[in-house]
């Protein structure tokens, strides 16, 4: 017995220090195993051998969703320990803060997603019950999978998969939201009602959008770390602009406009303001951007100012004009990631397909 725990220690010893993807693979269903039988055994527990519903209060969708949440957390933060103790650098401030907003993404991401798909089979299976041990079950896979998904997602962390894990972070999020409100004529109003219309909506929302905030100011030291060899005038413009975008938002999650009004809609106007100077400025900044893009960007911003026109003759309401130009600016920031990263591959033509966000995973 002693022997086979040394020859373990042994192997993964080293598949941190030479990590392949069977080594990852390994790694990530043992730790998806681990993680189902917990959950699984937690399950028994907590229903106390009988039966639950599918979805609703204190159902075993309920508590399926909350557990793949936990578990999310512990796969990705088990993922960028594995990748520290790698590449042997303690993690800087602004890497633990990167780091904890996309661990709190990936948990969103599946809370939200069990949630959903439990509704859904509720909906199915009207009034079905489900018994002890396939509840049981059902928690240890619902665990499993998220565990797995979750700490590969994370170990193979790149700015294509960072971008996307904001797209869906940042829907499911506000769609939550929606769903959550008190008030069903929220959006006669604007989308920042969202932030004050129920103690869930509001915390949904605001948490989606400082979240969201810090994941761009993330992606922005990111996406510009290569290109800043190139130019470095051009890209700082970038990283700021993109920082100032990420710190505009995550002050508009802090203060509702419930709070402060002001501050709440100056920070949210300046967001659109350094969107729209960035769209001008880009094709300078970044010499060699792909010119399809530039004349996106411009076409986003001819719609965004169509939008203000219709709201200002009363043909649009605020909060139409609001989801729209939100979607066109995440849009633009998610296809200027892939475009700078697709720039800087092209330009290093020995450099590995995906490479991996060393610093957080």
């Amino acid at each position: 017995m002693r022997t086979r725990i040394r020859a373990g220690w042994r192997w993964l010893r080293t598949a941190i220090a030479e990590p392949s993807l069977q080594r990852i693979e390994a790694i990530a269903l043992l730790a998806a195993a681990i993680g189902g039988v917990i959950a699984g055994l937690l399950a028994l527990l907590t229903f106390a051998f009988r039966s639950v519903s599918i979805a609703g209060a204190g159902s075993i969708g309920q508590f399926a969703a909350a557990t793949s949440a936990v578990v999310a957390v512990l796969a990705f933060a088990l993922a960028s320990w594995l990748g520290y103790l790698r590449t042997r650098e303690r993690p800087k401030f602004l890497d633990v803060v990167d780091g904890a907003a996309l661990a709190l993404a990936y948990a969103v991401i599946s809370a939200l997603s069990w949630s959903l798909v439990a509704d859904i089979l509720a909906r199915g299976f009207v009034d079905a019950d489900v018994y002890t041990v396939p509840s049981a079950l059902i928690a240890a896979s619902v665990a499993a999978i998220t565990g797995y998904v979750v700490f590969i997602s994370a170990s193979q962390l790149d700015l294509t998969q960072f971008a996307l894990i904001l797209a869906v972070f940042l829907v499911q999020g506000v769609l939550a939201a929606t769903l959550s409100a008190d008030d069903p004529h929220w959006w006669q109003d604007n989308l920042s009602a969202l932030g004050m219309v129920g103690e869930t909506s509001s915390t949904l929302f605001n948490l989606t959008v400082i979240v969201a905030g810090i994941l761009v100011t993330a992606l922005a030291r990111y996406a510009t770390r290569e290109l800043w060899v190139r130019d470095p005038r051009g890209t700082r413009n970038v990283r700021v602009g993109l920082i100032v975008i990420g710190c505009c938002l995550m002050v508009v999650g802090l203060v509702p406009v419930n709070v402060s009004f002001l501050v709440h809609t100056g920070f949210a106007s300046g967001m659109l303001v350094v969107f729209a100077v960035m769209i001008v400025m880009i094709g300078r900044w970044v010499p060699g951007i792909a010119r399809s893009f530039v004349v996106l960007g411009w076409t986003f911003l001819a719609i965004s100012a169509g939008l203000v026109l219709f709201f200002l003759v009363g043909y649009y309401t605020l909060t139409a004009v609001e989801i729209v130009a939100g979607a066109l600016v995440f849009t633009w920031i998610l296809l200027l990631i892939r475009t700078i990263d697709a720039l800087v591959r092209d330009n290093a033509p020995d450099a590995p397909d995906a490479p991996a966000l060393e610093s957080l995973a």
